[in-house]
């Protein structure tokens, strides 16, 4: 993967609008479910190659280092070798003065080289190191968006979870309306009062009929009381 892909992918998920992509979709819990798969495996495959582009970093910064030690190395070896000439020369011992003040020149020709490539170095090392700051702030905006992600899903579910609870609940509450218990006691109730009006008719019936009986009887009475003071007169 090269580096500017991989700056193009973290920068695409890491910049995805969420709340866009769910007023897009059909199920939008399937759809988070997919992104978060999405997402969890870009971020593993950008996490790898963002590891390999610090690692080449590090191999660079160390190979600097290295440059930047040569060169102080090969800088104190030609001071030194420049001294021993020139206590040489001072001794009289020009040929060992000419072969040490050689060296020096030796030593000195490897500082300058060793600083070159330090010196070369340095623009990359620089220009790696801020795309690994962005790769590292990608990745960090990717996790975020990954926990928006999960979070959005988690939400969805309960809010889902407790939508149809609710719907549960209201359909049951239809059902008792549509059948409700307190109808038959209504209509038990009727037939109870009914039941009570006839024996209440019943009752009544049956007081008028023991007064017409009273009455006959009363008229009974008359008529014996009539024949009896018929019986007197005629007597």
């Amino acid at each position: 993967m090269t580096k500017q892909t991989i700056l193009g992918r973290v920068a695409q998920l890491a910049k995805a609008n969420v709340n866009a992509l769910l007023d897009q979709a059909e199920d939008p819990q399937k759809m988070l479910d997919q992104l978060i798969r999405d997402y969890t495996s870009n971020i593993a495959e950008a996490e790898e190659a963002v590891a390999t582009t610090i690692g080449n970093l590090r191999l660079m910064e160390q190979d600097h280092q290295e440059d930047v030690d040569a060169a102080k190395e090969w800088g104190e070896k030609a001071l030194a070798a420049s001294r021993k000439a020139d206590g040489l020369r001072t001794s009289g011992q020009t040929a060992d003065a000419d072969r040490f003040d050689n060296l020096a020149k030796v030593a000195l020709g490897r500082q300058l080289q060793s600083e070159k490539e330090a010196r070369t170095a340095e623009p990359t090392i620089a220009s790696q190191t801020e795309v690994v700051e962005k790769l590292k702030r990608g990745l960090d905006q990717m996790g975020n968006k990954l926990g928006e992600l999960k979070a959005k899903r988690d939400e969805l579910v309960a809010r889902s979870a407790s939508a149809q609870a609710q719907n549960r609940m209201m359909d049951a509450v239809k059902d008792i309306d549509v059948l409700d218990p307190t109808s038959e006691l209504s209509r038990f109730e009727d037939k109870v009062r009914r039941e009570e009006a006839k024996a209440m008719g019943k009752q009544e019936l049956a007081a008028s009929s023991l007064d017409a009986q009273f009455e006959q009887l009363d008229a009974l009475g008359d008529s014996a009381e009539i024949e009896a003071r018929l019986a007197a007169l005629k007597g």
